[in-house]
């Protein structure tokens, strides 16, 4: 676990960042912008809307980052077949990785077999690929109770999802806190942790590697990488 910024290298930290442009406005040239700036800082990943998922699997051949495609979002009130469906629509188009956004309201209803007969449909058909698909679970932590937010976690992991997510990014109660971070991994200790929502600082995505999460989604991963390289 990562104690402040001297522990992390420039590459280290731009290969824990899912460079996201998910907004319903971004256009080809935008998309094109961002598979451009994944391979010139080495991210781990381009998170887009399933309408890009063919370009950026086309723009990114070859190189070492994934692409990233969302299912359910912002949303997560789909039903499990319309999710199964977009999860292999978007595998097939190209996706490497799945950001899947949990039912808030199995969640909230404390409703573990809808939950979790979700989660083990839309597994499947991640794990079925080769090589499989990484599945992370939006559980878009700030809507919730720490109660609630355990339930979620415990039920991803029973599932075997690989991340449990903290956010969309998109919700108005919030994104990713330190506090949510550190509640994740004590209680999904199998599951990865992506922060996301808010990280808009180089300062912020840190704090977040060093509570324990091991990918980081924003929207402003240049702007992060270019304020961490200035602080070197």
């Amino acid at each position: 676990m990562l104690k402040d910024e001297h522990q992390i290298s420039n590459e280290e930290l731009a290969g824990c960042i899912d460079h996201t442009l998910l907004q319903a406005t971004a256009t080809k040239e935008q998309i094109e912008q961002a598979c451009r700036q994944a391979k010139d800082y080495a991210f781990h990943t381009v998170c887009i809307n399933g309408r890009w998922l063919a370009l950026a699997a086309e723009l990114l051949a070859g190189s070492k980052v994934a692409v990233g495609g969302v299912v359910s979002l912002p949303l997560g009130a789909d039903s499990t077949k319309v999710k199964v469906a977009q999860t292999r629509e978007s595998i097939f188009a190209g996706a490497d990785e799945i950001d899947m956004v949990a039912d808030l309201a199995a969640i909230i209803e404390g409703d573990s077999r809808y939950l979790l007969g979700q989660l083990q449909a839309v597994l499947k058909v991640c794990r079925s690929m080769r090589p499989a698909v990484v599945l992370k679970v939006i559980i878009e932590s700030a809507a919730l109770s720490d109660d609630q937010k355990v339930f979620a976690c415990r039920i991803a992991q029973q599932a075997g999802a690989d991340f449990v997510k903290t956010s969309t990014g998109l919700h108005p109660a919030g994104g990713a806190t330190l506090e949510d971070i550190r509640l994740m991994r004590e209680t999904a200790p199998r599951c990865k942790v992506k922060a996301a929502g808010g990280i808009r600082t180089a300062k912020q995505a840190i704090e977040m590697l060093a509570a324990g999460a091991q990918r980081i989604g924003t929207s402003s991963a240049v702007q992060i990488m270019e304020e961490f390289k200035a602080q070197q």
